[in-house]
């Protein structure tokens, strides 16, 4: 299988977000607008024959701290290396405009997103039961 990646739109994301079962409520756009508000962000999309298939969304917290705020690959599509593509990207963007950092949080019912940040150096800063006691969110810093 053959992908790319480009800087990518609001609209791909929410188009990639309505096909990933595991997310009870995708993202609106608002909400996306919202956080991304007057900060410098970073939206890679991965795209196959021109579809967009996985998405990385963060944005700098200060000028040496870079958050991974979303990220998502269809279902059909994974397994193939689109997400340690789109995570080696962000990286590569991080370190070329000078982050040191950057942070992460994910859910532990996300156990292959868990393995990809701690195979990439990724360490565990902080874990935080839900509310409901369902799950627990893991947040993630790796210097770079």
């Amino acid at each position: 299988m053959n992908w790319s990646i480009e800087q990518g739109s609001i609209d791909e994301v929410i188009e990639i977000e309505d096909q990933v079962p595991e997310f009870v409520t995708p993202k609106t756009r608002a909400l996306i607008e919202a956080r991304l508000q007057n900060k410098k962000t970073l939206l890679l999309v991965a795209k196959v024959d021109g579809q967009p298939v996985a998405y990385k969304l963060g944005y700098a917290l200060d000028e040496k701290h870079f958050y991974s705020w979303l990220g998502a690959v269809i279902p059909e599509f994974r397994g193939a290396g689109i997400a340690q593509a789109l995570l080696n990207e962000q990286e590569r963007w991080c370190t070329s405009l000078g982050y040191e950092a950057i942070s992460v949080k994910s859910m532990n019912r996300f156990k292959n997103m868990l393995m990809m940040l701690l195979k990439n150096n990724y360490q565990i800063v902080a874990c935080h039961p839900l509310e409901d006691g369902t799950d627990s969110k893991i947040h993630f810093l790796k210097q770079l």
